[in-house]
């Protein structure tokens, strides 16, 4: 990376701005002062018109400060150049040249990966030169052998060994006694499965219960995470997670049960049972918080497709419920993911807006908490529209 490619990077993004200039009217012209709704009609133009997508950290880490000090990944570099109507980033490149600068066709290794590799040529280690080197065999000198003597000296031998085997074969083997030789083996298996007894005694005596849960307006299953608090007595609670449509399976000796369920768009509900004579499947009904769900639903509901005076209605309907639904001084707050900018504050006609406008995007808006008052008006709102972001680079 050189710093004509940072240059080169601060013409591209300018390109970008124009690019995206030519047919939206941002809130600002400057694309390092856009933010929340901005940058999400951008990133929908840029699925549209470049196939891909950039996440809201690397909008805020390359187009936020200004210049840049770090070049993006190639890809986003190519992603941004065919944004702005070119081929590649080599072309955009190319076609906006400094004076005297020299762009090779093959820019396959930059000066950082050369010294890389260089370091790794000079740190591999050297084999020892004489390593591997067959010895060298000495002929024997063959010595003179009396033949005579050798028969003498085995012979001896062999009648040595005999008269041993015989001593050997004379001497009875002792006797043992079983109980003592094999004591400490009994001894340690009976003391192993006493162990193994107390350990898994809550295993054994245990009993296993299964809890199913149901929309309780709907008699089918609810379409949240939930979670659960099993509480029990001089104990710390247990937290579970529960994906929806999955029920939730317990084993335990005790004698009751206590259970805190809450999930996003259903009210809270707390849980005792006796379980000296309970079932071992039940079903529960979940109450859904009608505000939420409403919410939620307006969030996600497609209405792309279809000739345009529905989709005119649909939306007029739908901005409509959401006016009756939210307070006018209602507090809502997007969560972002990074440092530079955590929380943003939206008004309520900026919000409804947000919500019926049909972007990819919604798909992915995740309600984090909402209130309401004693009137059934929602007065605060926390929401998050997930991204995924790059690969670490």
């Amino acid at each position: 990376m050189t710093d004509l490619d940072l240059l080169h990077f601060e013409q591209l993004k300018k390109d970008v701005q124009g690019q995206y200039l030519k047919e939206y009217t941002p809130s600002q012209d400057d694309i390092s002062k856009w933010k929340g709704i901005d940058i999400i009609y951008f990133q929908e133009d840029l699925r549209k018109k470049a196939k891909g997508n950039i996440s809201e950290k690397s909008f805020y880490t390359y187009f936020k400060n200004s210049p840049v000090t770090k070049l993006p990944r190639i890809d986003m570099l190519n992603l941004l150049s065919i944004y702005a109507g070119y081929d590649s980033w080599y072309e955009f490149k190319k076609q906006h040249l400094f004076a005297g600068e020299l762009l090779l066709e093959n820019e396959n290794l930059d000066e950082e990966e050369i010294d890389e590799l260089e370091k790794t040529v000079a740190s591999a280690p050297e084999l020892p030169k004489n390593e591997f080197q067959p010895r060298k065999t000495e002929p024997k000198t063959p010595e003179n052998v009396d033949l005579q003597k050798s028969i003498t000296e085995i012979q001896q031998v062999n009648k040595s060994v005999t008269k041993n085997n015989e001593t050997e074969f004379s001497t009875p083997p002792p006797k043992k006694n079983f109980f003592k030789k094999n004591a400490w083996a009994l001894i340690t298996s009976v003391l192993i499965t006493i162990t193994g007894l107390l350990g898994f005694k809550d295993v054994i005596f245990s009993k296993s219960y299964k809890y199913c849960f149901i929309d309780k307006d709907r008699g089918v299953s609810v379409i949240n995470t939930l979670e659960i608090m099993v509480v029990k007595e001089n104990e710390s609670p247990l937290m579970y997670k529960i994906k929806p449509g999955d029920c939730f399976s317990y084993s335990t000796k005790d004698k009751n049960l206590k259970m805190r369920i809450s999930a996003p768009f259903y009210e809270p509900l707390e849980v005792n049972r006796s379980l000296e004579n309970a079932p071992e499947e039940e079903k529960i009904e979940l109450k859904p918080d009608d505000y939420k769900m409403a919410v939620y639903y307006f969030s996600i509901k497609d209405i792309k497709g279809g000739n345009p005076e529905e989709q005119v209605a649909l939306i007029k309907q739908k901005r409509n419920q959401l006016e009756n639904l939210i307070s006018n001084n209602a507090i809502i707050s997007q969560v972002y993911d990074n440092d530079t900018y955590g929380i943003e504050r939206l008004d309520k006609q900026k919000y409804i807006t947000l919500v019926t406008t049909p972007t990819t995007s919604l798909k992915n808006l995740n309600v984090i908490e909402m209130k309401k008052d004693n009137n059934g008006k929602i007065v605060s709102i926390k929401f998050k529209i997930t991204t995924t972001d790059e690969k670490n680079k």
